[in-house]
C-alpha cells in the first residue's frame, strides 16, 4: 500500500513528461498536440484548441478535431470573443452551459464546435504575459471541477514556457539573419566602391535600387555581386 501511494499518478507523469520535452526543446507543434490529447482524455471533451498569440492576434496552432485547413490560418484578434477576452484580461472563463449566449461570445462559421454548451478558456502565460489561450468545449452541459481547472491551468503555464522558448529562438534566428545580411551588403558595397569608384552611400543606393527593380532581397543582390567578383578574379588569376 505504501509503495502504491508513492507511485506517480498518470497526471504527474504527464506533467513531468511535458516538462522534460520542453526542456529538451522538442518542436512546439508536437508538444501542443500531446497536451491537446491529454486534456481531451482528462475532461472527456468534444473539442480542444490551442491558440498562440502573435502580435495582436491569436493563431490556431493545435486542435483535437482535425481542421488541417484552419491550423496556422484561423486567427482571432486579442479582445475579440471569449478567447480574445481571455488573452486581453489574462483571466480564465468557465461556462458550464449556454456558452454561445455569453455576451463575449463570437461564432466562427469555420468551427461548428462554437455552438457547444460548455466552454473553458484558460490563458497560456509566460512570466506574467499572455502568449496564448487553451480552449476546452463540450456539446452538453459540463461542470469543470476545481482539480480539472487547476491541472489545465498548470498545462497553460507549461505551454507558455514552450511558446516563449520558440519565440526567443525565432528572434535569435532573425537577428542572426539580419547580421549575416548586413555583412554581405558591406562586402558588396566595398566591391562596388572599388569597381565603380563611387562613395559608400552611392554603392548602398545601387544595391537598394537593384533590389527594388528585381524584387529581390538585398541579401540576394549582394550575393550576386560577390559571386560576380569571385568569377572575375578567377578569370584574371
Amino acid at each position: 500500500m505504501a509503495m502504491d501511494m508513492m507511485e506517480p499518478t498518470p497526471t504527474l507523469e504527464f506533467l513531468h513528461n511535458v516538462s522534460t520535452r520542453i526542456a529538451a526543446a522538442d518542436p512546439l507543434h508536437e508538444v501542443l498536440e500531446e497536451i491537446v490529447a491529454f486534456v481531451t482524455d482528462l475532461v472527456s471533451c468534444d473539442s480542444c484548441f490551442v491558440y498562440v498569440k502573435e502580435g495582436g492576434e491569436l493563431v490556431l496552432r493545435a486542435s483535437k478535431n482535425s481542421h488541417p485547413e484552419l491550423l496556422d490560418k484561423l486567427k482571432v484578434m486579442v479582445g475579440e470573443g471569449i478567447t480574445g477576452w481571455v488573452a486581453e484580461n489574462n483571466k480564465p472563463v468557465v461556462l458550464t452551459e449556454n456558452a454561445w449566449q455569453d455576451a463575449r461570445f463570437r461564432k466562427f462559421s469555420e468551427l461548428p464546435e462554437d455552438s457547444y454548451e460548455a466552454f473553458l478558456s484558460i490563458p497560456v502565460s509566460s512570466r506574467g504575459y499572455v502568449v496564448g489561450v487553451l480552449n476546452v468545449q463540450h456539446k452538453a452541459r459540463y461542470s469543470f471541477s476545481p482539480r480539472e481547472t487547476k491541472i489545465i491551468g498548470t498545462l497553460g503555464h507549461l505551454v507558455g514556457a514552450a511558446i516563449e522558448r520558440e519565440r526567443l529562438e525565432a528572434e535569435v534566428t532573425q537577428l542572426s539573419d539580419k547580421l549575416a545580411t548586413r555583412k554581405l551588403v558591406e562586402r558588396a558595397k566595398g566591391i562596388l566602391q572599388r569597381e565603380l569608384r563611387v562613395s559608400e552611400e552611392e554603392a548602398y543606393s545601387i544595391i537598394q535600387k537593384q533590389a527594388r527593380q528585381r524584387r529581390k532581397p538585398m541579401k540576394e543582390i549582394s550575393e550576386a555581386i560577390l559571386l560576380a567578383d569571385e568569377m572575375k578574379r578567377g578569370r584574371t588569376a
